[in-house]
């Protein structure tokens, strides 16, 4: 009796997976299935239309991209459409652009090999969740290239077997010139599946008497919250972690290094935020001083919403100018409002003021929050452009960073304020943390 409930069993789990193999098989073949219907049914719906990302206008990051694409209004969303990203933009490519896959920011987003391009379009996507394979993005390819229509069912249906997974690859950034500069790096580490991981590595600048910087220059990979690179306001060798050593802000329990954390009290921003590929310069005569061997913070997050270990790796380039060529020292603003709170399903503003005890000329402006928030305003605070806009973003992955070629000037007294609008599209109370599930309110610049 045993024996027949055994090879009953056998016989019901070949028919299973054989009516299984047949149902998708026929599902890849039958030609009455359009090539975009397998796209939207195969890989948008399971991997970019879900809540949170791109299935309505209610999720928390539509803000930012503006892009829909569930299924009916996918199609008309991206075929012939200008992308919100400023470097696309610039490079003139459209979300999708028939018969050119190269020129659709579709395409950047889903392709996963290094090299493939140079400009700054983002993170690959989806971001750190459901990995596209490698068959379904070569399926996107040739739809496109074939002219992107509704109607076409002639994309070779065999590639959707390949189901090698795209994973995020990095073109390192090729250092400057010994007499231009020099460069750091947080060499390739593991980010575990289900995870976020948050790192942070001191080095010493490699500089043997002062040097002067003009412009930091920024890479890291896919699926990065920040990179961000810190001084110390004291550099007693007692309160200085170990150079070289990696230290993680959370054990893989989830529980916060309390190490770690005590060791960020110490710290003084230098360069860097949300944005891990930024290239910025400061304006002309304006420089960072950095003392011989200059110990520096190099803080990595990095999160992982997907069934595979991923890799973290960041570099940043300071290129100098000669000391003769510097007419100000430039200084770094930190301006943090931790006085966050949003209720499930609350839109609120936050509005901070932060004023200066002197004379302070500030040359460049960039803000730092989460998904949830919907636009960073920064304002004048006092004298007489008191209320005056000074820099506005509502990308929370590419935060703007504008510089002034002429600075604003603030006399004591005045300053500058933050006005920060969140909206909270989930079912939780949501206040300042460190993850990406929490919110921040930051003003990051420099000034002199």
């Amino acid at each position: 009796m045993k024996m027949k409930f055994m090879l009953l069993g056998i016989l019901l789990a070949v028919l299973f997976f054989t009516g299984c193999e047949k149902a998708e098989t026929e599902n890849n073949t039958n030609p009455t299935i359009t090539s975009y219907e397998r796209i939207q049914n195969q890989i948008l719906t399971v991997s970019c239309a879900i809540s949170g990302c791109h299935s309505s206008p209610n999720d928390a990051t539509y803000a930012q991209h503006g892009l829909v694409l569930a299924n009916g209004v996918s199609f008309g969303n991206l075929v012939g459409k200008s992308p919100k990203n400023a470097a696309a933009l610039a490079d003139k490519l459209q979300l999708i652009k028939p018969f050119e896959a190269e020129s659709s920011l579709l395409y950047h987003k889903i392709e996963c090999a290094a090299n493939h391009h140079t400009s700054n379009y983002g993170n690959q996507m989806p971001m750190g969740g459901l990995l596209l394979t490698k068959g379904q993005v070569e399926f996107i390819k040739r739809w496109i290239n074939n002219g992107a229509k509704l109607s076409d069912v002639s994309v070779d249906t065999s590639l959707l077997k390949d189901t090698t997974v795209c994973l995020p690859d990095i073109t390192p950034l090729p250092a400057p010139a010994a007499n231009e500069g020099f460069q750091l790096t947080i060499d390739p580490f593991d980010v575990p599946k289900y995870f976020e991981r948050e790192v942070f590595v001191r080095k010493n600048t490699p500089n043997t008497q002062d040097v002067f910087v003009n412009r930091l220059q920024m890479r890291g990979r896919s699926n990065s919250h920040h990179f961000v690179v810190y001084g110390f306001r004291s550099s007693g060798s007692l309160l200085l972690p170990k150079v070289n050593e990696m230290r993680d802000l959370r054990f893989t329990n989830g529980a916060l290094n309390f190490t770690t954390l005590s060791e960020m009290q110490n710290h003084i921003f230098f360069g860097g935020g949300t944005d891990v590929n930024t290239d910025v310069t400061l304006p002309d005569g304006v420089a960072l001083q950095f003392a011989p061997n200059t110990p520096l913070d190099l803080n990595a997050h990095y999160f992982n919403r997907s069934s595979y270990v991923l890799k973290g790796e960041n570099y940043v380039n300071f290129y100098t100018i000669p000391a003769s060529s510097v007419k100000y020292i430039a200084n770094t603003l930190d301006l943090n409002n931790t006085d966050i709170a949003l209720a499930p399903n609350e839109r609120k503003t936050f509005i901070k003021t932060f004023k200066f005890n002197t004379i302070t000329r500030v040359v460049m402006l960039t803000s730092h929050f989460h998904k949830l928030g919907e636009k960073f305003v920064i304002k004048i605070a006092g004298g007489s452009r008191n209320g005056e806009i000074v820099y506005t973003n509502t990308d929370w992955e590419h935060p703007a960073v504008i510089s002034f070629k002429n600075p604003i000037v603030l006399n004591p007294g005045e300053g500058l304020t933050s006005e920060v609008t969140y909206n909270n599209t989930s079912s939780k109370s949501i206040s300042f943390g460190l993850t990406t599930e929490d919110e921040m309110n930051i003003i990051f610049g420099y000034y002199y």
